[in-house]
């Protein structure tokens, strides 16, 4: 179920909101949303919700381990090495599997194939909230969760369940029982939501027009101005699926009275690499930061480990995305990048003017989207070499294969504004006519929303696949 179906915005979402302000007992409500949540996620994959519970239950019996051990740091430590490894096992398993043996296979000519093992939708999210846990447990940053049913709703909470945010225990770990929910954190959530949503179904679903229509086309049809585009297209298409996502995730968190971090900063007003990711993905980027690069040393090391560090952290990054090759050169793009900023480009940078500095980085960013999209290095080899070798588009061969494509060209102008804060600048009046006409214009961006859900094809979100 996706948050994006009418499926869930007329059935599943009135039949969560409503049954749950009726109900006053704090423990009725987490209840409910536990009950919501694992129906949620069962939805589409109810056999990989034993994953998930599996998970969880060693994260538990763990954590009870540990704080069973106080006074036992040795054993301690190797109950708590024994559960990151059973929750990083199963990650590994279900996610990196076929990739070891398929490269394997090819490197010592193994002619044995071995069954194709599927990927649980939104396991690289909730194994890392799960090891969130673990981790700040172990070092005496949370309080243990001796309620089995609170650190399951922690963990399958439906809202950031599928593609994140990734949020810490420490984050919600007070409004899981003291939480304090209105009719005003409704109101506020919606608005949130269809926020989100309108990013996804009026501006993503748009810009994917183009760009699938030129990665997944006929090669000798599209020049290099139309891979150009469709690097832009991507570049906009994946901010507003994730970011819409994110908002309609903290817009649902806050529905319920949980206050989820924010996971996007316009990244695309980023003059550098090492700007953008402090932009993008906060709550990845800040995970991998707190629990690899800081325990590694960070910054405060020799530059031969510091650079190691960054290596480790981005080829890690890029891992988690996906067990492709792909992922991997993208995460070695970006520490490059950052390395090359630290040692050489960054005192360049900041002699440029801004608008210079911004180009560079909306550039670096949009070949960085290039290397993440494209899994097959065939496709990824030609949509490079297209861009910086001329060659010819044939405009009437385009607009025969896909007339759509006029209409994705319409919305990118309206993407590139709308990845700027155009509306934070706008004057805000505290008025009940103000409040009147803004509650009237997000019931009319709703509306549209569905207009366009209702009309386009099945468009799923980019990171289910993590």
């Amino acid at each position: 179920m996706v948050f994006s179906s009418l499926t869930f915005l007329y059935l599943f979402l009135p039949l969560a909101v409503i049954p749950y302000y009726l109900c006053k007992n704090r423990t009725w409500r987490n209840g409910l949303l536990l009950v919501l949540s694992l129906f949620f996620y069962s939805w589409g994959e109810p056999k990989y919700l034993v994953m998930m519970l599996a998970a969880t239950a060693a994260a538990y019996l763990g954590g009870l381990g540990m704080d069973a051990l106080g006074d036992r740091p040795k054993t301690k430590k190797l109950v708590f090495v024994l559960t990151v490894l059973l929750v990083v096992a199963n990650l590994l398993f279900f996610k990196y599997t076929n990739f070891f043996w398929d490269n394997l296979s090819r490197l010592f000519s193994i002619d044995r194939t071995i069954r194709e093992i599927a990927l649980p939708i939104g396991i690289s999210f909730y194994t890392f909230q799960i090891l969130s846990y673990v981790i700040d447990l172990y070092f005496g940053r949370v309080k243990i969760q001796r309620n089995v049913f609170y650190l399951l709703l922690y963990v399958s909470f439906f809202p950031q369940l599928i593609a994140g945010p990734i949020v810490r225990y420490s984050t919600i770990e007070e409004e899981i029982l003291h939480r304090q929910e209105s009719w005003e954190d409704v109101a506020v959530g919606l608005k949130r939501f269809i926020l989100g949503l309108s990013k996804k179904a009026i501006l993503a679903n748009q810009a994917a027009v183009i760009a699938e229509m030129v990665y997944n086309g006929n090669p000798e049809v599209y020049g290099t101005a139309m891979y150009w585009l469709a690097a832009f297209a991507y570049t906009m298409q994946i901010y507003f699926d994730f970011s819409g996502y994110s908002d309609m995730a903290i817009g649902l968190g806050r529905m319920f009275g949980f206050h989820f971090l924010e996971n996007f900063n316009y990244p695309y007003l980023s003059r550098s690499a090492t700007e953008f990711w402090r932009r993008w993905h906060i709550s990845l980027s800040s995970w991998f930061r707190d629990y690899v690069y800081i325990p590694l040393g960070g910054s405060r090391v020799s530059k031969v480990k510091w650079v190691r560090n960054i290596l480790v952290v981005w080829g890690l990054t890029g891992f988690w995305h996906g067990a492709e090759w792909n992922f991997i050169l993208w995460g070695l793009y970006y520490a490059a990048l950052l390395v090359l900023e630290k040692f050489v480009l960054g005192r360049i940078l900041e002699k440029l003017p801004s608008v210079v500095r911004w180009l560079y980085a909306f550039l670096v960013v949009n070949l960085g989207w290039v290397l993440f999209n494209l899994v097959d290095f065939a496709a990824l080899s030609h949509a490079l070499h297209t861009m910086f070798v001329w060659q010819p588009t044939d405009l009437a061969r385009v607009l025969n294969a896909d007339s759509g494509v006029l209409m994705g060209l319409l919305y990118l102008p309206l993407c590139f504004l709308f990845s700027f804060p155009v509306f934070q600048k706008l004057p805000k009046r505290e008025t009940a006519l103000w409040t009147l006409a803004e509650d009237a214009l997000y019931g009319l961006l709703f509306l549209v929303c569905i207009l366009f859900i209702v009309s386009s094809v099945y468009n799923p979100f980019i990171y289910f696949r993590f």
